[in-house]
């Protein structure tokens, strides 16, 4: 019963511990004027690293459509298979 109740506290803490707003980071609500300003700043600063990335941010931002998405991204499978085809082990 003690294993229990110690085990049971323990998820307690551990789910407490999980969602308690960091300290680095300043709590904000997320619809608020400056939580949303601080969030295009971050992405904006942030820049993806690959190709698919900005295909995904593209899309996101409606600067793209959904078939156009799919239709790059068939695009880009196919050149990197010709680039570097699959190899299936012996």
């Amino acid at each position: 019963m003690v294993i229990l109740l110690v085990a049971a506290l323990g998820l307690i803490v551990a789910a407490a511990l999980a969602f308690w707003p960091s300290w680095k980071q300043p709590a904000e609500h997320p619809g608020s004027a400056s939580a949303r300003s601080g969030m295009s700043g971050q992405a904006e600063a942030k820049a993806p690293l690959s190709l698919e990335g900005v295909l995904v941010t593209q899309l996101i931002a409606g600067e793209i459509s959904r078939p156009q998405y799919l239709r790059a991204l068939e695009q880009l499978a196919a050149r990197d298979e010709q680039r570097r085809p699959l190899s299936l082990p012996d």
